[in-house]
């Protein structure tokens, strides 16, 4: 969307981070229940308890002495991603998808040292991720198997899906493709690709890197519109879910598709950003007056999310 006047973005109905703040965050999210979203270990476990799909757990490292057990916990994997509970903004993860005796490769070919990744898990442990600095604890999954259908837009990276969800409706989405700058991470804010994603069919619709619009991913040429996200319907269904797992009502929900398991929740987020107004070229704040100006009777996911595929299309 590029520079615009104030004026010209409450006319397009963007929100902006005072308004998220202030009239979504602080009002429909309670402080009680921020450690659901806020600690990835609480919401693995929450969603399992929920039936909600999410990456293997393979070991949680808590303690300084337990680090020397990650070689025999992770022997028998061909890759693992190792990630603070506590952290934000995809800092802290290293994903590992090669093992070969002792030593471990990133998807870009980097090897990694056992003592470099023993420090890091160390540096975990000592809060130098997490939010506010404070202890935190090590988790490591399993490795998701990239699907195919995503061949070509993602460069050395699983491509994962942001859908906003208010009040249990899931309002908007965005396909995050990592590349080259972003070192295989979906992290925006590091270079990742955002595309816009139309909310009843899962089709690009618009596309950006750095905040400026693209057509093609920066590294493969693929055209970033001519992607469908298979599995939409699930993916929705677990979005939507998910306000009754952690019950907040703005919410940030980030999930994968593996080739053998499906959709998976990755974790859920207590301050979404405002990025994915400019991955859709559109501002959400119509969308969510729309659903703040509806009755409050009570829907189920099924039928929230019948609901958004016909009233929040294109």
């Amino acid at each position: 969307m590029g520079f615009a006047w104030p004026w010209e973005l409450r006319k397009n109905g963007v929100l902006n981070m005072n308004q998220r703040n202030i009239d979504y965050i602080g009002r429909y999210n309670p402080r009680k229940f921020y450690k659901r979203v806020d600690d990835k270990l609480i919401t693995k476990q929450l969603a399992l308890a929920n039936d909600i799909a999410v990456p293997d757990l393979i070991a949680v490292v808590r303690e300084q002495h337990e680090i020397t057990h990650i070689p025999e916990r992770i022997s028998s994997r061909s890759g693992f991603v190792v990630k603070p509970a506590k952290g934000s903004g995809g800092k802290g993860i290293i994903v590992i998808t090669k093992v070969d005796n002792g030593r471990y490769f990133k998807p870009s070919g980097h090897e990694i040292s056992a003592s470099e990744l023993n420090r890091h898990v160390s540096n975990i442990l000592s809060g130098l991720f997490s939010l506010g600095g404070k202890p935190d604890v090590a988790i490591i999954e399993g490795l998701i198997e990239f699907d195919p259908v995503f061949e070509g837009y993602s460069h050395e990276g699983v491509p994962d899906i942001r859908l906003i969800v208010f009040k249990g409706f899931p309002v908007m989405g965005m396909l995050r493709l990592s590349t080259a700058a972003s070192d295989g991470k979906a992290n925006l804010h590091q270079g990742a690709v955002g595309v816009g994603v139309d909310i009843a069919s899962g089709k690009g619709l618009h596309a950006v890197q750095f905040d400026r619009h693209i057509e093609f991913h920066p590294d493969t040429g693929k055209k970033l519109t001519d992607i469908i996200v298979p599995h939409w319907e699930s993916l929705l269904h677990t979005a939507s879910s998910a306000y009754e797992m952690c019950e907040m009502g703005y919410l940030g929900t980030d999930m994968v598709l593996d080739q053998s398991k499906g959709p998976l929740l990755l974790e859920l987020n207590a301050r979404p950003g405002l990025a994915i107004q400019i991955a859709n070229g559109k501002g959400i704040l119509p969308r969510l007056k729309h659903v703040e100006a509806m009755s409050s009777h009570s829907m189920t996911v099924a039928e929230r999310v019948a609901y958004v595929k016909t009233h929040f299309t294109g």
